[in-house]
Formats: structure tokens, C-alpha cells, sequence
């Protein structure tokens, strides 16, 4: 997840080992898999946008998977540059994926009895042509481990909670909804959301005064597009406005320009690079020859 703003920090950020509590499909390109029971305890929610890094078992075509032993091996700062590098040494196959994903919704006591974090993922291709992890939320079953470390917030309140511009593909939409959730009910602004189907969109709560705006994207189109064209349609922000900006990089790259140039101050945008098209995270040798799709799952 390339970023470039302020982020806000966790007070801990230590490898934390979870489980599947149970899967929801959402829409078409939409599944919703809770997380809780062990280390549960330990996670500090912050609302807003909350991300963390998701280490999932390696799960293979087969319908296999590299089992708890590479969770087991994952480094403690493996969010860090040298942990990175040991992490990078466990072998082909059982190196676990590593994505970034956002916390839907935090509930202290959930159905399972305890603390339970939703995270969506947004599906990528099918089979051979999907993703690693959109292929692990889409076989993932109660019970399986996975391990997760928390890096806090990319949406920082102290830019202002009051005056909103939330942009985003579908990528980012979960992010959205969180910072929608967490805002005061006196907020006011617009959010404009990215749907790759009129099936995946999906509602939230949001302020009286913050306006939603899904966009469902033609197929073929590049994501973020519409939602640029979308943002390029409305008056110059007042100088007070905190813009949040997510999704493929050039959406925030270019959403940011826009604003700068219609006199919005730099430190009142906070932005984040999801994914790339073209580009992916470090594929194992043993999945290098297999036809994959060529982006990183966000932070869904």
C-alpha cells in the first residue's frame, strides 16, 4: 500500500493471531469475513479508516494451502524493513500472503460472544485468474488462522472532522464507510464511491449532511476514473475541507492535483495509494508462470 500522508500510528503494533468466525457474500464482487477469538483482545480499535497488514495461510489451485506453519514463522516487525526481509526468506509455498485490508466495523461483543472485526474483500477473477487473497476469503472456514499487525489510520482527524471529501473506488470504499461511521453527526460534505457492478453497492451509514455518491463503472473503464470525473464536476473546497482520497494510484495522484490547483491547502488532504494496475505484491516463484491478476487486493 504505497502512502503518501500523515499517517496515525497504533500504540502497538505486535503480531496479532486470529480466526475466521464466519464469511458473508456481499454482492458480486463482495465477501465479508469476521475475524475474533485469540489475540482479539489485544486490538485497539480507532475508527476512521483503521488498516492493518493481513497474513493469510498460502492457499494453492488445488484447494491446499501451506498451513499454520508459515503463520507460525512470520518475523515480529515483518511491517518493518529487516522483518520484511526475513519474511521474504520464508520458502516459496509457504511464505504466507501479505495484503493490507481495512477494518469494516469493530464490535466489542459480537455474535461469537466476544470482541469480532469485519474485513471485506473485494473479489478479483476466478480460479486461475484470482488473486491469493481473494481466493483464500472465498474458500476461507471457521476456524482457519490468520495474523494480522495494526498500522493505525491513514484518514487523520486532526485535519477536521467537520468538512468532508471522500473519494474512492471500490478498493477504498470500505475505508469510506469506516471514516463515515466515526465522523460527528454534525459532519457535512460529499462522498464519491466506485462500484465495479450496480450489484456492489453497498450502503452504509453516514451523516445527515455528507452526501454518498455511488458510481457503478462501465466494464473495461480503469477504476477511479469515473470517480475523478466525479470530483472534477464539483465547486472549488472551502479551505477548511479535509479531503480523504483512496483507491489505485492515480485516482489520489491526480484527485490531489485537482484540489491543490483549486486552492485546497496540502496538509488538508490525506491520500493513499491502494493498488497499481500492472503491478502486484512479491509473487512466489512457484505461482510466477501461472496466469494471475496483476494487482494487489487494496485494502479490502
Amino acid at each position: 500500500m504505497a502512502r503518501a500522508s500523515a499517517l496515525v500510528k497504533p500504540a502497538s503494533q505486535e503480531l496479532l493471531r486470529l480466526e475466521v468466525l464466519r464469511t458473508e457474500r456481499l454482492g458480486a464482487h463482495w465477501i465479508r469475513v469476521t475475524l475474533g477469538g485469540g489475540d482479539i483482545a489485544q486490538f485497539v480499535p480507532m475508527g476512521y479508516d483503521q488498516w492493518f497488514r493481513l497474513f493469510l495461510p498460502r492457499r494453492n489451485h488445488d484447494g491446499g494451502d501451506g498451513g499454520d506453519d508459515g503463520l507460525e514463522r512470520i518475523p515480529a516487525k515483518a511491517n518493518k524493513i529487516f522483518g520484511y526481509v526475513k519474511y521474504l526468506r520464508i520458502p516459496d509455498g509457504v511464505r504466507p500472503v501479505m495484503r493490507n485490508y481495512t477494518v469494516r466495523a469493530f464490535r466489542a461483543a459480537g455474535a461469537s460472544g466476544g470482541p469480532e472485526i469485519d474485513v471485506d474483500f473485494v473479489l478479483h477473477g476466478s480460479g486461475a485468474t484470482a488473486g491469493p487473497a481473494s481466493r483464500w476469503a472465498e474458500a476461507a472456514t471457521t476456524g482457519e488462522s490468520v495474523v494480522i499487525i495494526d498500522e493505525g489510520l491513514g484518514f487523520n482527524p486532526a485535519r477536521g472532522v467537520d468538512d468532508l471529501l471522500l473519494v474512492a473506488d471500490e478498493t477504498g470504499a470500505p475505508a469510506v464507510a469506516g471514516v463515515c461511521a466515526s465522523l460527528p453527526r454534525s459532519a457535512t460534505g460529499v462522498a464519491i464511491i466506485e462500484a465495479p457492478s450496480s450489484d456492489d453497492v453497498l450502503p452504509f451509514e453516514a451523516p445527515e449532511g455528507v452526501e454518498v455518491r455511488w458510481l457503478v463503472r462501465p466494464e473495461g473503464v480503469k477504476p477511479g476514473t469515473l470517480a475523478l470525473a466525479e470530483l472534477q464536476t464539483l465547486p472549488a473546497p472551502a479551505p477548511a475541507t479535509h479531503a480523504f482520497i483512496v483507491g489505485e494510484q492515480a485516482l489520489p495522484t491526480s484527485a490531489r492535483r485537482h484540489l491543490v490547483s483549486q486552492g485546497l491547502d496540502k496538509s488538508q488532504i490525506s491520500f493513499v495509494g491502494y493498488w497499481r494496475v500492472g503491478a502486484s505484491s512479491p509473487t512466489p516463484k512457484s505461482e510466477q508462470n501461472r496466469a494471475e491478476h496483476n494487482h494487489t487486493e487494496g485494502t479490502l
